[in-house]
């Protein structure tokens, strides 16, 4: 009777395990249905986590030495093709920003002091072209002028203006370079698609577009694993350039006293000057 007791008991336990790990199978298949995907290995959100470094603050009595520097960056250059980048181009993460309020569209100018800025409706209408045409009515056959809006056209955005400073910080005893501002130039086409011109869009102040830059990915040709920022670009100087013009007495252009191939020899002319006024402080 005993023995009889001890089967039944292990019948019964033997019973309840079988039946606590038994899963419906149409709960598994719910459960697998509803797996996150992902395009890679893990969810990346470094970029997203993570805000802009702060600068650091300079004192007026250590700024020993500073020079504003104007130079171009076109897209079109190989270093430079992460500007192009069809999935997130700069142009559309600036304009995004501008439409947003999250960064100021100050009027375009060379000498931009960013003191005049866009109002509402024309931060709306920045990148869009209206334009009217003529259509005739279906039924009465009669002409119609409409005003249509022209979409923005990423690609028609080939080179960046870039506004910078150069200083030597007495406290630090280094050179250092912070960049001001950032203006993209749009071409002009014709109606039947002839270039007219390069048009300077606006400009946007960089310290204030910091923080939309630093949660925007950029492609990395080096590595797809490690993601770099929009940021990043910028401050660890991601990308090729040359010097249109500097400060001077003149307030002038380097094309505006230089041409062609002396353009170019003398904006290589006034980086190595930067590079030599820093090694020169220095006495071996």
């Amino acid at each position: 009777m005993h023995f009889t007791k001890i089967i039944f008991s292990i019948a019964a336990i033997c019973l309840f395990l079988t039946t606590a790990n038994a899963q419906p199978i149409t709960e598994s298949t719910e459960t697998e249905s509803k797996v996150k995907v992902i395009d890679g290995v893990v969810e990346k959100k470094i970029i997203n986590e993570t805000p802009p470094l702060k600068y650091d603050d300079i004192r007026e009595a250590d700024l020993f030495w500073e020079k504003k520097i104007w130079r171009v960056i076109d897209i079109r250059e190989k270093m430079n093709l992460p500007f192009a980048n069809p999935q997130s181009p700069l142009i559309t993460i600036i304009l995004d920003a501008v439409e947003a309020g999250e960064a100021t569209a100050y009027m375009p100018g060379l000498d931009n002091e960013f003191e005049q800025t866009y109002s509402k409706d024309e931060v709306s209408s920045i990148g869009y072209k209206l334009d009217t045409i003529i259509t005739f009515d279906p039924v009465t056959f009669k002409e119609e002028v409409k005003v249509v809006r022209n979409e923005f056209n990423a690609e028609d955005v080939k080179r960046f203006r870039v506004k910078e400073v150069w200083f030597f910080d007495e406290e630090t005893s280094t050179m250092q370079v912070r960049i001001l501002g950032i203006s993209p130039l749009r071409d002009v086409y014709d109606d039947n698609g002839n270039f007219k011109y390069e048009q300077p869009m606006f400009w946007v102040y960089y310290p204030e577009l910091r923080k939309v830059l630093a949660s925007q990915p950029a492609f990395n040709p080096q590595n797809d694993a490690t993601r770099m920022s929009w940021e990043d670009i910028f401050e660890m100087r991601y990308f090729s350039s040359y010097i249109i013009k500097e400060s001077n007495v003149y307030n002038r252009r380097i094309q505006d006293y230089m041409t062609k191939v002396d353009g170019l020899l003398e904006a290589e002319k006034i980086k190595n000057e930067i590079f030599s006024f820093e090694h020169d402080l220095w006495s071996y």
